[in-house]
């Protein structure tokens, strides 16, 4: 895997001297750059002859600045009530995809942040996210040869390691359904960890999945007999030296492509379902990230289902019933509603994991859903148990993803959620879902919260219980990929940076 480098930059001269930066790109909001008077008196003669400047990414011949090349990338203002830092990202997207257009290979990045507007706290490392993303190239495609000077950058350490995780998870999510089929993922996984601070473990037996993951092998079970399409299950675990504080379970839905099954998806709706992998994708990349950093005092333990949702004669079919790990029968409403399927017995194992400790939380994180691309358009959902909402986590996630640019919305599971998944006889515990679409269901991405909750055996430790257990479930669905385009958009690896500065309380 390639590793893009950001190198940290402290000497000032840097951006006037010959010490092997081949541009200046500068991202700002009204360019005043008091402490640049060089930079902002080259900005003010251009401007008497190119009214672009400071509306639109402009390159300028600047000769005795670092390559001779200067790009002011704006965002914008920002002063605006609903303005975010985004603007940072898409700025710095487009300063430096026009500096490499120009044929830089060592471009110097300078934020000028604004001061005493707690939404740009995070301004330039989230400049480095929108940087990132822009010369990410598939695993495929030939690297860019890329080195970025970051001036004044404070911690160059993690923001190398958030983006080594970012580009596996960008490599997991893209890759097409033979490129990242269940086990070439886990293959990738098991090169990405080897001799690395996390631990790795693969399931391919079918008899150990059908006995331990048996809703995940019902979706599986038409990939059997093509070997390179049978289902995996591989675990994740990062345990940090010193006295552990935090305990992260999480748990990663890995279709790496979705026929729909029996229930067939049909008039193109088919295409793009390779990236059904989004949240796999991000929880390997987080813990890639993890491995690059290693901080003291956090465990995290992530499974990861990995199966492909074939259609054929062996394909589960609505109104079959299936016991899951937990115990729980589950009748099959909707073969499209896999997702649910394959989280239930990987957060039923977490479960075990996390009564093991004190404060353990867990997670989901998934493309689970249509209807949170109709309710909330490109942005992630949040929802929580009664435990987490309890202790404010989702709005906690909330809060910090609006500061790293990867902006959460805070949904609320209901009692009718819980309706929508009950028996319909004596036969099962639960219904998986509808017989129909989720966008044209009310509350269509809570309701699988409800049935997360009962398939996995967590409604066994809620508020009352002896041992509560604080559950978020993340619906990516509509942040996975950019621009909402699963067929060709870059994928994004939301949100591992919103993940970590939660898991590192900064």
């Amino acid at each position: 895997m390639s590793r893009l480098l950001w190198q940290a930059v402290t000497d000032k001269d840097a951006l006037f001297g010959d010490q092997g930066w081949d541009a200046v790109v500068v991202i700002s909001d009204q360019f005043e750059l008091s402490d640049y008077p060089e930079i902002r008196q080259l900005m003010q003669h251009a401007r008497s002859v190119d009214q672009r400047l400071g509306r639109e990414p402009v390159l300028l011949l600047a000769p005795g600045l670092a390559g001779g090349r200067l790009i002011c990338a704006p965002t914008g203002d920002l002063s605006g009530d609903y303005e975010d830092v985004r603007r940072f990202a898409e700025a710095a997207q487009a300063g430096i995809g026009m500096a490499v257009r120009a044929g830089a290979e060592r471009p110097l990045l300078l934020v000028d942040e604004p001061q005493g507007d707690m939404r740009y706290s995070r301004a330039a490392e989230v400049a480095l996210l929108g940087a990132g993303h822009e010369l990410y190239r598939p695993f495929d495609v030939a690297p860019l040869n890329i080195t970025v000077g970051v001036y004044g950058l404070e911690d160059a350490s993690r923001a190398n390691a958030l983006e080594y995780g970012r580009i596996a998870a960008r490599d997991l999510c893209g890759g097409d359904p033979e490129q990242m089929a269940p086990p070439a993922f886990a293959q990738y996984c098991v090169d990405l960890f080897e001799d690395s601070a996390v631990k790795v473990s693969v399931i391919d037996d079918r008899a150990t999945l059908d006995k331990e993951y048996p809703l995940l092998s019902g979706v599986a079970r038409a990939s059997y007999g093509v070997e390179r399409h049978e289902p995996r299950v591989v675990r994740l675990e990062y345990v940090g030296a010193g006295a552990i504080s935090r305990n992260w379970m999480l748990a990663g839905k890995g279709v790496t492509f979705d026929t729909g099954g029996a229930d067939l998806k049909i008039g193109g709706a088919m295409a793009g379902m390779s990236r059904d992998k989004g949240g796999a994708a991000a929880t390997a990349g987080l813990m890639a990230t993890l491995a690059q950093l290693q901080p003291k005092g956090v465990r995290v333990i992530a499974e990861l289902g990995l199966v492909r949702n074939s259609i054929g004669r062996e394909a589960i079919v609505p109104d079959e019933i299936i016991s899951g790990h937990s115990g729980k029968k589950v009748r099959i409403g909707n073969t499209d509603a896999e997702g649910r399927l394959v989280l239930a017995d990987l957060l039923s194992h977490l479960r075990a994991d996390a009564k093991q400790h004190d404060d353990a939380v867990l997670m989901s994180l998934a493309t689970l859903t249509g209807h949170v691309v109709r309710s909330y358009g490109p942005y992630s959902a949040v929802v929580e148990n009664a435990v987490a909402r309890g202790q404010a986590l989702g709005g906690e996630l909330q809060a910090i993803s609006e500061l790293w640019g990867e902006p959460f919305e805070l949904s609320r599971l209901r009692r009718e959620d819980f309706a929508q998944v009950a028996a319909r006889s004596p036969s099962e515990d639960l219904l998986s879902s509808n017989n129909g679409a989720s966008v044209n269901i009310s509350r269509g991405h809570q309701f699988p919260m409800a049935f997360l909750l009962q398939a996995a055996g967590l409604d066994e430790h809620q508020l009352g219980s002896d041992k509560p257990l604080p559950y978020l479930h993340l619906d990516i669905a509509g942040s996975a990929v950019e621009k909402r385009d699963p067929l060709y958009g870059k994928p994004t690896a939301v949100p591992i940076a919103t993940l970590l500065a939660k898991l590192l309380d900064h």
